[in-house]
């Protein structure tokens, strides 16, 4: 385990005149700004907004790109070929990349979201496309993938396409005994603000987590993400990074 984790928080999400998350309230307590590009959420002005806040918070920019499924939030999965999930990949790291750069940012890795994210633990050739979108970038960028017993694994992978990963655990999700998240649609799979703040410190200080079913499994993992929907959230993120600070 790394002596501290990063913070890190999907952010940029708001679309039009439809409001989502609390960007403002949130920013200073992360370290990395996972800002949406447009598929499932987020529009250029939310995106210059959002990594206007960054800069000036100095939080690290990553694209976080899903599913074209406004609708849906990039929540429900798409039938989509390995040339159309690199395509779709790197227009919407392109499109982050560019309007960071307008504003003397750079974008440093890229989270997928959603179904888009799940579907790159899940299936190989989701992960291999997403992969391969990353690495044939035109410049070095990271990929943020979840954490789980199959690290090596995927940091072979990743190594093999000379590609740098990092590895996430989450603060306010319940694990299945496999080390994947328990499905959202499952009762207890999201922590209360106790258990939550609980499982962070565990994290921290052994690098485990107590699964569903009371069994403590280890985790690597470089970051930490997590969420500030609500102000009850906002200042449970600030308790996070007290702990994860180790005050």
């Amino acid at each position: 385990m790394p002596t501290r984790m990063n913070l890190n928080c999907d952010l940029g999400e708001s679309f039009g005149s439809w409001k989502i998350g609390m960007d403002e309230a949130v920013m200073p307590h992360v370290d990395q700004a996972n800002i949406a590009c447009g598929f499932h959420a987020g529009d250029p002005l939310v995106m210059t907004k959002t990594l206007a806040l960054a800069k000036e918070y100095d939080v690290c920019v990553g694209a976080h790109p899903g599913y074209p499924d406004l609708v849906g939030f990039g929540r429900r999965s798409l039938n989509a070929s390995d040339a159309e999930i690199q395509s779709l990949v790197q227009y919407q790291m392109a499109a982050l990349d560019g309007m960071a750069a307008v504003q003397g940012i750079d974008m440093q890795y890229v989270k997928p979201h959603g179904a888009l994210y799940n579907d790159m633990m899940s299936k190989d050739k989701v992960r291999n496309s997403i992969m391969q979108a990353v690495a044939s970038y035109h410049r070095p960028i990271v990929l943020m993938l979840q954490g789980t017993p199959d690290a090596a694994k995927h940091r072979a992978e990743a190594e093999k396409l000379g590609l740098e990963v990092w590895f996430e655990a989450f603060a306010d999700r319940c694990y299945e005994d496999d080390g994947r998240l328990m499905a959202r649609t499952k009762k207890g799979a999201v922590h209360c603000t106790e258990k939550m703040l609980a499982q962070v410190r565990l994290l921290c200080e052994k690098g485990t987590v107590i699964t569903a079913s009371g069994k403590e499994i280890a985790l690597h993992a470089n970051t930490l993400c997590v969420h500030g929907d609500n102000m009850d959230g906002v200042n449970a993120i600030a308790q996070i990074r007290q702990i994860v600070l180790g005050n």
